[in-house]
């Protein structure tokens, strides 16, 4: 059975960030039963990637929880940069502990003789919904291991080890969205692929000082040197003239990458439809704020507008893509 949520502090502060996505998680106008399930997809993987970035409610206690032993650093280090090599084993050990709850899950699920319950609340909550649909193990390990790269890569050389980091980070999720819905083929999983890869190509857009913070850059080495930009024009208060044509540059592959896969929206109909058009039109209206922002994302976050977010999802809802 699934333990008590309230049996982890970490748990509602997790769920709690659903509000602050670019995109509706869950919205109202699904089924109750999809709600659930995608709340309990985004549960799992916010709970990973706050355990790959230090950022859970009470780290010891999580660790206790999934019988981690190993202990978060007495005094974590506040300063900004790439946490300390004792930050990044606990991180590392966080992560292997939910890769072992997560065959708890799918040993529970598949009703395994001896099976033992899911430790924490939020991968208890998979355990239904991996039964319902099916689900195999695989988009949810990847969720796990984008996060343990994240813990030993923080510089992308070229594009396309970007474009793969987010075949780990971004395009499950996707993945697991058609499973509940029950409309995978290979040509939906291409087209969400390529929406999910763009979706997290904004993100990084967006998070460009925050993820310099954390001592990690998610621009291709090669795009920085082709514009002249160093890092420390990206940890400046503000872009200068080549961190602009930067980002302007990788808007626009963002948004080829999204325009592709786009069309994923006309092949279904119904409720999904409004969903995956809400998906899409999140990217495209957090390319118009960083857009809005002159291309400056370092001064501060460029956050989408929710009126001209509405708007893009009903033209998408409507033309199909």
């Amino acid at each position: 059975m699934p333990r008590d949520p309230s049996a982890n502090p970490s748990t509602g502060q997790t769920l709690e960030k659903a509000g602050a996505e670019n995109f509706p998680v869950a919205p109202f106008f699904l089924p109750a039963a999809w709600r659930a399930d995608l709340m309990a997809v985004y549960g799992f993987a916010r709970l990973v990637d706050d355990a790959g970035d230090g950022d859970l409610a009470d780290p010891a206690a999580t660790a206790a929880l999934l019988g981690v032993e190993a202990a978060p650093p007495v005094t974590p280090s506040a300063q900004p940069g790439p946490p300390a090599p004792a930050e990044t084993a606990f991180r590392l050990a966080l992560l292997d502990g939910l890769e072992r709850d997560l065959d708890r899950v799918f040993e529970t699920a598949l009703r395994t003789d001896g099976a033992e319950a899911p430790r924490h609340p939020l991968l208890g909550a998979l355990v239904p919904l991996v039964s319902r649909h099916a689900l195999t193990p695989e988009p949810f390990r990847r969720l796990i291991e984008a996060n343990r790269v994240d813990q030993t890569t923080a510089r992308y050389p070229a594009y396309q080890d970007l474009a793969d980091y987010c075949t780990l980070s971004a395009d499950p999720v996707g993945r697991l969205v058609l499973a509940i819905a029950g409309v995978s083929t290979p040509e939906r999983i291409a087209l969400s692929d390529a929406v999910c890869t763009a979706l997290q190509l904004v993100e990084h857009l967006q998070d460009v000082a925050e993820d310099l913070a954390r001592g990690r850059i998610y621009l291709p080495t090669e795009d920085l040197e082709r514009f002249g930009v160093t890092e420390a024009d990206l940890a400046a208060p503000a872009a200068n003239g080549a961190v602009r044509e930067l980002i302007a540059f990788e808007t626009e592959r963002a948004r080829t990458l999204l325009d592709r896969g786009a069309p994923l929206v006309g092949t279904v109909r119904g409720r999904l439809r409004l969903l995956l058009a809400g998906f899409t039109a999140g990217g495209y209206a957090a390319l118009a704020a960083v857009e809005d922002a002159g291309y400056d994302v370092l001064a501060r976050q460029a956050k989408p507008d929710k009126r001209r977010l509405a708007a893009k999802a009903a033209a998408i809802f409507a033309k199909g893509r």
